[in-house]
């Protein structure tokens, strides 16, 4: 099966229509729930900057970003990303760490920074084709059937072809949720593809995403169902990377994350206006997730104003809006506790009377 689309919306509407017909399909029962199931599916993404989606039911940013930068850390680390994304929670085997984790598999297994290694590859001899970074390893398959790991990496490999002064990504999966596994996948691994492609000098090619087993969980039919019956989206692209070497801003992205997450005092910053944009998306995160700290409504209305890029612009406003009723909801509760306590006063002051 090959579906191919300019945006990701485009994509994941074409994905969760051929599996609610089931046409072709197969019914399981994995370990994680009933699911309908295809087997050896290409998908392409034409436009990979277009990965973000503009519905109300997957329109976010926020995870998409926490998760990517959980990866360019390197890290594995439980409360980085349960951060941005809480059901990591079920992942962990110890309750610290992840065991399939990226970070660590894309910049430091075995001491090897496998990203570094595909730009210096591609840097000297730009028509390879062994520019691979693995992902699943030998030994994990081992190690599931040691002990039943509860996190093994869905991805297999991450290939890099460069033609035409364009470079081309193809990830291979060995297993994707479509419903939410994808989107995430999607937005991570053709943002790593431009940052690559950046250190590369060479534009923007197609992305490709192959699947052994593609599948829509039982328990997420009714939302897939919901998600097209939204209707026509607002085609817009991500901004384009700024031109030259992304890492040094890469860096400074990854401390003032830190930074925002823990709510330490935020680095001098020195950023171009494409990874300024980046900081502010992590702000209105914070100011956005519980408690409503005061005057968080006015600082994340400052911060939207500062935006140099329209494009983020409907995710901020769904977080605005989340973080509204939050306020509204604990005034209101606070209003009540106050009450109750007058009450209370009154009826002590009427015994004692």
């Amino acid at each position: 099966m090959y579906i191919s689309a300019d945006t990701l919306d485009d994509l994941l509407v074409k994905v969760f229509r051929r599996l609610l017909r089931k046409s072709g399909s197969v019914e399981i029962n994995p370990t994680k729930g009933a699911a309908t199931e295809f087997n050896g599916v290409l998908l392409q993404l034409r436009d990979p900057r277009a990965r973000l989606s503009r519905t109300e039911q997957k329109g976010t940013i926020f995870s998409c970003l926490g998760e990517l930068l959980w990866y360019l850390s390197g890290s594995d680390r439980l409360d980085f990303i349960r951060y941005y994304i809480s059901r990591y929670d079920e992942s962990s085997d110890d309750g610290e760490t992840i065991f399939g984790a990226y970070g660590p598999r894309l910049f430091t297994p075995s001491g090897i920074n496998q990203v570094e290694n595909v730009i210096s590859l591609l840097r000297a001899h730009p028509e390879s084709r062994r520019a691979v970074i693995q992902l699943f390893r030998a030994e994990d398959l081992a190690e599931d059937l040691r002990s039943r790991r509860e996190d093994l990496p869905c991805t297999c490999t991450l290939q890099f072809t460069v033609r035409k002064y364009r470079l081309h990504m193809l990830a291979m999966m060995r297993s994707n949720d479509a419903y939410m596994g994808l989107p995430h996948d999607i937005f991570a691994f053709t943002m790593l593809q431009e940052i690559i492609a950046r250190s590369l000098q060479v534009e923007l090619g197609w992305y490709k995403h192959a699947v052994g087993s593609l599948h829509l969980y039982s328990v997420n039919t009714d939302k897939a169902q919901s998600y097209i019956d939204e209707g026509f989206q607002e085609r817009i692209s991500m901004p384009p990377m700024p031109l030259g070497d992304p890492w040094a801003s890469i860096k400074e992205i990854l401390a003032v994350e830190s930074a925002v997450r823990l709510g330490r005092r935020l680095p001098k910053l020195e950023l171009e206006p494409y990874w300024a944009d980046i900081v502010r998306l992590l702000q209105v995160f914070k100011l956005s997730k519980p408690p409503a700290v005061r005057g968080s409504k006015e600082r994340l209305a400052a911060i939207k104003n500062e935006m140099s890029s329209t494009v983020y612009e409907n995710y901020i406003n769904k977080r605005e809006r989340t973080l509204v009723n939050r306020i509204e909801r604990e005034r209101t509760l606070f209003d009540l506790a106050e009450l109750d306590e007058k009450q209370s006063t009154v009826r002590e002051d009427e015994k004692s009377g």
